[in-house]
């Protein structure tokens, strides 16, 4: 299960990714494999989508050569804690993307 400090951005990542992924986004366990759960519906050009609308929605950068991104978008609970770390991170240093 998602860390209780992540649980905000939980619900915010299933916002963002409802118009991407479906209804079932909102109610899905976090720690299910987005792969698994949809299938074809999740391939390469549905998570770039899911990583572009992120960046948007939370105003930060993900680098597919620093971040693996094959890891921290596989899941919701991943979303929400890659996000999470990111927010912080800005937060820290004192800047935005």
């Amino acid at each position: 299960m998602s860390e209780p400090s992540t649980l905000p951005t939980l619900t915010l990542v299933r916002e963002v990714l409802r118009p991407r992924l479906g209804e079932p986004v909102t109610t899905m366990d976090p720690d299910l494999d987005l792969a698994e759960a949809f299938g074809d519906a999740y391939d390469s050009l549905t998570a770039m989508e899911c990583v572009t609308a992120i960046e948007t929605h939370f105003g930060i950068e993900v680098d597919f050569v620093a971040h693996d991104v094959r890891h921290w978008f596989a899941t919701l609970g991943r979303i929400a804690r890659f996000v999470t770390d990111a927010l912080e991170d800005q937060a820290r240093l004192g800047s935005t993307r």
